[in-house]
């Protein structure tokens, strides 16, 4: 299904927070199109790359929305392992379960009892699972009385699955390796199961991002397509970027836009010039543009007085940074 039948590249996607679910705000890039429709067509996950804060995992539930896509994430920290993101094992429960029978003094029949206590009845899916055969999910997690993902309205897993798998360079290399069949084949084989877990027809629009921490393993770089996503180098195109992605979310005078731009424009270049890490870019902007909308609502000359106060904390956090200087 073509993201273009749906929006054209500089459409916004705006939906406020309901429900428990946050407020998405997301602008749509010519860029940002082309990659997931190449990476729905190319039937692949989409690796994207880029600077913390410009947007990486929104483009996810963005993309969801838009094709009304049922989505699943996972945040990646250090301690990920590759099954964390297929299945979940809880010999845990499954020991308990046998104690209590035994406390109890249970007399089923010994055919009953390992049948009850197979291994495939304690397994719970985990995102991929969900993404690659969601309604073979569902059945796995009403045998322990849970629900599917809770979904936003609009979002159906009738009309497929959007994952995110955010962070991925957190985990080791391993992690990345133990999903080539699940990515790569479209099945993956629970503990206890005698036949692997399938895709569907649906195939799943998986979106992988990275902060560059840690490279990747070459072998699953190579069954992904790679989206890079970055601010313009140029002053000019730099402050077009980051005032177009400004109006996205807020409705502030064009001075305090401006202001704000230039401000972060220049911190970043005393950044670079010093190799500084990370460089401030769009999510400090975003910061400080709400802040001073926060601190002074539609007053546009107090917002812009307050820019220079509040950016020694959203964008200048460098100590050795200028702004930071007595």
């Amino acid at each position: 299904m073509s993201l273009q039948m749906k929006i054209k590249p500089g459409a916004t996607i705006q939906r406020p927070a309901t429900d428990g679910f946050p407020a998405l705000n997301h602008f749509f890039s010519e860029l940002d199109l082309h990659a997931v429709e190449a990476a729905l067509a190319a039937q692949r996950p989409l690796l994207v790359r880029g600077e913390p804060g410009i947007g990486k995992s929104q483009l996810a539930r963005a993309a969801a929305v838009v094709l009304k896509r049922a989505y699943v994430q996972f945040v990646v920290d250090s301690r990920t392992e590759s099954s964390d993101l297929l299945w979940h094992y809880d010999a845990v429960s499954r020991l308990a379960e046998a104690q209590l029978r035994g406390a109890c003094g249970d007399v089923t029949s010994r055919e009953e009892l390992h049948r009850d206590l197979a291994v495939r009845n304690f397994v719970h899916p985990r995102p991929l699972w969900w993404a690659l055969n969601w309604d073979s999910a569902a059945k796995q997690a009403a045998k322990h009385q849970h629900k599917p993902p809770r979904q936003a309205e609009g979002c159906d897993s009738n009309n497929g699955c959007v994952v995110l798998i955010d962070e991925i360079d957190k985990a080791e290399s391993d992690v990345p390796n133990g999903l080539l069949e699940a990515l790569g084949m479209g099945s993956l084989h629970p503990p206890g199961w005698e036949d692997p877990v399938m895709r569907t027809e649906k195939v799943p629009l998986v979106i992988i991002t990275t902060n560059e921490e840690r490279a990747l393993p070459p072998a699953f770089v190579r069954r992904c397509l790679v989206l890079h996503m970055g601010l313009p180098r140029e002053e000019k195109p730099l402050k077009q970027h980051l005032i177009e992605r400004a109006k996205v979310h807020f409705k502030l005078d064009q001075e305090v836009l401006n202001s704000a731009a230039e401000m972060l424009i220049q911190d970043r270049r005393e950044a670079e010039a010093a190799r500084w890490r990370p460089l401030p870019g769009q999510a400090e902007f975003l910061d400080l543009l709400r802040a001073v909308s926060d601190m002074a609502p539609e007053k546009p000359k107090e917002q812009k007085a307050l820019l220079d106060r509040v950016a020694r904390f959203t964008v200048s956090k460098h100590p050795d940074a200028k702004r930071n200087q007595p």
